[in-house]
């Protein structure tokens, strides 16, 4: 056999081995809610590197941020439906599950040191147990942040300066519970509306950490900044608990490590830019003042109570996070 016939049989079999190759390598597709810039963004593309380079030839993690594959309840159907391998819930998961409204009682979490007890404590006995009843599994605990309020009506300082404001809160029960208690006018939104509405006074303001609010550009649209830090919220990084589990086991066990090892530099970033966008915020034209939060904790009792009274084991859940803060 010449080298010419042998070229016109190899040449189309290795053509059809890369394909087939190529074909192997597993998409893993990371769909969230946040801006370039976000804290978001900046964490899963932090995951994604990290995980791409243990994966090799085995699978590929790919992100899409923005909002690209769908809003926050729209990448939870599509975990279940398999159509993407991750999401980046944060608040919406207490619609999910009646456990993950504790993270929703104003002032609960003091600290990131504080969350991580709370993780330890209750992220496997309760969180995860919660997400897994539902079809979902927890890989890791990531964060959103400590949330603060802009309006364009008046600098927030006690709760009763919020009366009459229209302001815009994820699509959870229990956040607009407590913006009702506060005498706001809660109005549930994507978070990808946010920015027009608030450009074409739909709404009059909005309630976000620093990161969100500086990578959504806010600023642009908003007069005041009041750090009331009234809600922590973590994020959750999110499989399908099926769907995950259809994975190889070393691209499982690689990915949940990976994800797991991300929370440090996760934590070390939003502390970084609580400082950081805080100052660019104020340079950017916003008036900050620092809100009252005795007021806002005083003011809050009645939506622990009704937490407690109305989820079963809430109180018991909400006193162990309180006690893991001493």
């Amino acid at each position: 056999m010449n080298n010419l016939v042998k070229n016109i049989i190899l040449v189309p079999f290795l053509a059809l081995f890369t394909q087939i190759a190529i074909a192997e390598k597993i998409e893993l597709k990371f769909g969230h809610v946040g801006k370039p810039g976000s804290l978001f963004a900046a964490s899963v593309e932090e995951f994604a590197k990290r995980a791409n380079a243990k994966l090799g030839d085995k699978a590929e993690v790919q992100v899409f941020g923005s909002s690209q594959l769908g809003k926050d309840k729209e990448l939870l159907q599509k975990l279940k439906l398999g159509q993407i391998t991750f999401s980046l819930p944060s608040s919406v998961m207490s619609s999910v599950a009646d456990e993950f409204g504790v993270f929703e009682m104003p002032y609960i979490i003091k600290s990131r040191d504080h969350m991580s007890k709370v993780q330890e404590a209750i992220g496997e006995s309760v969180l995860q147990k919660a997400a897994n009843a539902k079809g979902y599994h927890i890989l890791s605990y990531w964060e959103n942040g400590f949330r603060n309020i802009t309006n364009n009506t008046r600098p927030v300082n006690k709760p009763e300066d919020l009366k009459g404001i229209k302001l815009r809160t994820p699509k959870g029960a229990w956040r607009v519970k407590m913006f009702k208690l506060y005498g706001a006018n809660p109005t549930p939104m994507a978070f990808s509306e946010v920015f027009t509405a608030l450009k074409t006074n739909v709404i009059d303001g909005q309630e976000n950490p620093y990161a969100q609010i500086w990578s959504a550009k806010f600023q642009e649209v908003q007069k005041y900044l009041s750090v009331t830090g009234h809600v922590y919220t973590p994020a959750y990084v999110l499989v399908s608990k099926k769907g995950f589990a259809k994975l190889p086991e070393d691209v499982q066990k690689i990915l949940t490590e990976t994800a797991q090892e991300t929370q440090a530099y996760v934590y070390e970033l939003a502390a970084q830019l609580e400082t950081d966008l805080l100052t660019k915020l104020t340079e950017g034209g916003m008036t900050v003042n620092t809100a009252d939060k005795d007021a806002f904790i005083a003011a809050s009792k009645p939506i622990y109570d009704e937490f407690s009274s109305s989820i079963d084991g809430g109180a018991e859940l909400i006193k162990t996070v309180q006690d893991l803060a001493n």
